[in-house]
């Protein structure tokens, strides 16, 4: 068992940082709304601190969940220097591979080595336990923070030195938002055309068509009902990262670009923290 700290308790962090201490891990935990830490302590045996120094002075593994890259400059940069002697620093958060380059370089100067770890799953796979983490890191700490990732996680991959693990995750981002297009076409679709969504699922949701969105949203899509899951604010924070990374790399991104076009709009008519699956509202009636 480890002495670890958790910085940030959002809708990813509370349950990342419960199955800790449900896995029997010594958990120091740190938020900004104190009133958010309070509540995971009385649903959970932690420590709750105030400050994010107080969390990681004896902390073998420093994991973070936040917002983006700002957050993680101003929480995560003054505390390498004070993190003990051969600590990890694991970013649960999606930000820029740049930002993690950068933090990676600034953490080795205090002998401390840095994972991005970006994961995916959602609200639901956090709680439950089945995120997906794609990480960037030097072998020997990647295999050390791998068996407390597991806690977590249903799939953790190494998928190369520090900055690949955002990398990866941009891949995700980028079919994500073609495949919730396509969904929110075809729904649109079979009910401009007098079908029964629900039914049109059943009959092609085992073919090609297949995908977790379809499977974990057509029926709440078909209802009009967004109020859950992962944000479109915060998706549009990781299709910026993701757009900004293709003007360097030379990708070309044509449907990503018109789908994060797409939910800028939701975010004009005030969905800004509807579900990501609320595309199909700018196609008609809900």
């Amino acid at each position: 068992m480890a002495d670890l700290a958790f910085l940030g308790l959002g809708t990813m962090g509370f349950p990342m940082a419960g199955h800790l201490v449900r896995a029997g891990h010594k958990v120091t935990v740190w938020n900004r709304t104190t009133s958010v830490a309070q509540k995971w302590k009385n649903t959970h045996e932690g420590t709750v601190v105030t400050e994010p120094y107080e969390a990681i002075k004896n902390a073998q593994i420093v994991f973070a969940c936040l917002g983006d890259d700002p957050d993680v400059r101003e929480v995560a940069e003054p505390l390498f220097a004070v993190m003990s002697d051969d600590a990890i620093f694991v970013d649960h958060t999606t930000t820029s591979a740049a930002l993690a380059l950068e933090m990676g370089e600034k953490a080795a100067k205090h002998g401390v080595s840095f994972i991005d770890a970006p994961v995916s799953g959602g609200q639901a796979g956090a709680e439950n336990g089945q995120l997906s983490i794609m990480c960037g890191a030097d072998d020997r700490s990647f295999k050390t923070a791998l068996p407390i990732m597991n806690c977590y996680a249903k799939s953790v991959k190494h998928m190369g030195d520090i900055g690949s693990g955002q990398l990866t995750k941009m891949v995700n981002q980028i079919c994500i938002a073609g495949v919730v297009q396509g969904l929110s076409e075809g729904l649109n679709f079979a009910r401009s055309a007098g079908l029964d969504p629900i039914k049109v699922v059943e009959a092609i949701g085992q073919g090609a068509a297949q995908s977790w969105q379809m499977d974990n949203r057509h029926q709440t899509m078909a209802k009009g009902e967004f109020e859950f899951g992962f944000a479109v604010d915060w998706m549009r924070k990781d299709l910026r990262v993701t757009l900004e990374e293709a003007k360097t790399n030379g990708a070309k991104l044509p449907v990503t670009k018109i789908v994060d076009s797409y939910y800028s709009k939701i975010q004009e008519i005030g969905g800004g923290r509807w579900d990501t699956s609320s595309l199909i509202k700018l196609l008609g009636k809900d």
